[in-house]
């Protein structure tokens, strides 16, 4: 009997793109023909994706859609999938591919972070060099795995960033680097803080996920955050578990949500504080 080997794929571009509507049927009737599943979210200003298939067919896939001239120079990121990561293929159209709700102003086609290699950032590790990770995903991303020596700025969602700015002003003459997942979500919040005064913002060219790919185990503290069933994952190498129980401390990567259908808050818990019980975050929940 043949084995099948699931993979995931991640894609973003920025890009005008004139009708969504009928881009979004033609994406999901790709990815149905090639039986992926996952999400696409796709707008006037591009196209975010992560779905999960065969080897063959995600590279099918990939194949067809860089055949696109919009997209022919765009990255695509892969990694083992488990077969289960989506339940159902969902492609739809938004305003936005990240919900930040910022000013039109803030449009990284035309001003963005300056791209930072990993390999550079490897340089910049090992050289020690004076700068500043800040890191741009949620709250509950960043407490599984980050950067050495990051920056938390306590975001909830993407366009939370102008409430967090007071916590950054005093990094407006550093060199700052953004980090994110694979990048997309980067694009404009490093706009954001150029348009916000700040001098020397850099992004972390294909995300965090494409560093731990080059550099398993280096620099990147604990486990990558991913919004599928696999809820973590990393690449190897030497690591240590960084995340911690919501309530006794141990070292955990479980995630699961407040069985409160009011609160739903995404937390970390280890295996002795949750067994195979629904969890609440607090009493009170």
């Amino acid at each position: 009997m043949e084995t099948i080997t699931p993979q995931i794929i991640l894609f973003y571009k920025y890009v005008s793109v004139e009708d969504p509507e009928a881009l979004s049927a033609r994406l999901r009737a790709q990815a149905k023909e090639h039986t992926l599943v996952g999400r696409i979210l796709v707008a006037g200003e591009g196209i975010n994706g992560t779905l999960e298939g065969s080897v063959e067919d995600t590279e099918a896939f990939a194949e067809e859609l860089l055949q696109d001239e919009r997209f022919s120079d765009m990255r695509i990121k892969r990694s083992a999938g488990t077969g289960r990561a989506f339940p159902k293929l969902s492609v739809k159209v938004r305003e936005e591919i990240v919900g930040t709700r910022f000013p039109a102003s803030v449009d990284p086609t035309k001003r963005t972070g300056k791209y930072l290699a990993p390999e550079t950032l490897r340089e910049w590790y090992e050289g020690g060099k004076d700068f500043v990770v800040v890191d741009m995903r949620n709250d509950y991303e960043y407490r599984s795995g980050h950067f050495k020596d990051s920056i938390n700025p306590g975001l909830e969602n993407s366009r939370d960033l102008p409430e967090a700015l007071p916590k950054l002003e005093n990094l407006k003459d550093k060199t700052v680097l953004t980090v994110c997942t694979g990048g997309v979500r980067c694009e404009k919040m490093s706009a954001f803080l150029l348009e916000n005064g700040f001098n020397d913002v850099y992004q972390l060219d294909n995300g965090i996920h494409g560093y731990m790919e080059k550099y398993p185990g280096k620099d990147f503290l604990g486990s990558l955050y991913t919004f599928d069933d696999r809820k973590t994952m990393h690449f190897g190498g030497e690591r240590e578990i960084i995340g911690t129980c919501h309530f006794c401390s141990s070292p955990t990567e479980k995630y699961v949500n407040c069985a409160n259908d009011f609160c739903h808050l995404h937390f970390l818990v280890c295996e002795g504080c949750s067994g195979n019980r629904s969890v609440f975050c607090s009493t009170v929940c």
